[in-house]
């Protein structure tokens, strides 16, 4: 009641001298309760009715991306659309840096090499390379050398490979993205009640932000992906080669030993004595020894 009651009726129980905590029934006290109710009840709806207003739309965002992982959980073969990333970040980049009506003598060719260059490692471009061409020229151009470079790369991999590294790329960079979006979503919602102080329904504010947000979002999961997948390169696994330990006994022979062998014949104790005295050798010139 003191949150809900009429300030008439608050008056009324002061002078009273009403205790807090007292129990009081009259006809005036219970219309106002049934007052206060509905407007609680409704101003519940109306928080619970703005709730699923938000979650629709981080729903539809929800459902596409999950429909895009699940392309790549599958093991759907995914060239096409990294195909469609390629394309689509090309004609970004030229719309991006060249105006519609803007002629070729004053592209800013520096910009769009700058922003174009680290995403896809194009050769830069020159005023001489467009001096002909007008923007669609420029895009279908920048679109051929793309994708050459990218048939250069996977090349470099077997053909079965090559899919695999695009799902797993492409995987990661969306989860990744998906989930800094989550929380730039919660952040909008939390911020967006102080649109209807500039006289703006924060609903039709929310649905808008965040549709710039998620297009923000697609377009650096395709440039972060491309980016990876044109930048990748081949370990190449270096053997080690065997090599023997020098020590006092190989440093000569590389660790084969050799048996050496007796120039002269061997002379037992009991054998004849070689100088032909007749005695043995042990009672002769073997006492020598």
């Amino acid at each position: 009641m003191r949150l809900f009651g009429s300030e008439k009726l608050m008056g009324v129980f002061r002078s009273l001298g009403v205790a807090e905590g007292e129990q009081i029934e009259h006809k005036m006290l219970s219309s106002s309760i049934e007052k206060a109710q509905q407007k609680i009840e409704s101003n519940n709806y109306g928080i619970r009715k703005n709730l699923l207003d938000y979650d629709s739309v981080n729903n539809e965002q929800r459902e596409i991306i999950y429909r895009e992982r699940r392309r790549v959980l599958d093991g759907e073969n995914m060239r096409e659309s990294i195909l469609k990333m390629i394309y689509d970040t090309v004609d970004n980049t030229v719309d991006t840096c060249i105006g519609e009506s803007t002629d070729a003598e004053e592209w800013d060719l520096n910009e769009l090499n700058q922003m174009i260059g680290p995403v896809i490692p194009i050769k830069p471009i020159t005023r001489e390379d467009v001096r002909s061409e007008n923007k669609e020229e420029l895009k279908q151009k920048l679109k051929e050398e793309a994708v050459r470079l990218y048939e250069e790369k996977e090349a470099e991999f077997p053909e079965e490979q090559m899919r695999e590294i695009e799902r797993v790329i492409l995987l990661r960079v969306i989860d990744e993205k998906w989930m800094n979006h989550i929380d730039d979503m919660e952040q909008l919602r939390q911020g967006i009640g102080l649109q209807a102080y500039g006289q703006r329904d924060p609903k039709v504010e929310y649905k808008m932000t965040a549709y710039d947000m998620f297009n923000e979002m697609t377009a650096m999961i395709q440039q972060d992906t491309i980016r990876l997948l044109y930048h990748i390169r081949v370990e190449q696994k270096v053997e080690r080669e065997e090599v023997a330990e020098i020590s006092g006994t190989n440093k000569d022979d590389a660790g084969v030993s050799k048996t050496q062998k007796r120039k002269e014949k061997k002379i037992y104790p009991n054998d004849p004595c070689p100088c032909g005295s007749g005695l043995k050798y042990k009672q002769c010139h073997g006492k020598k020894k």
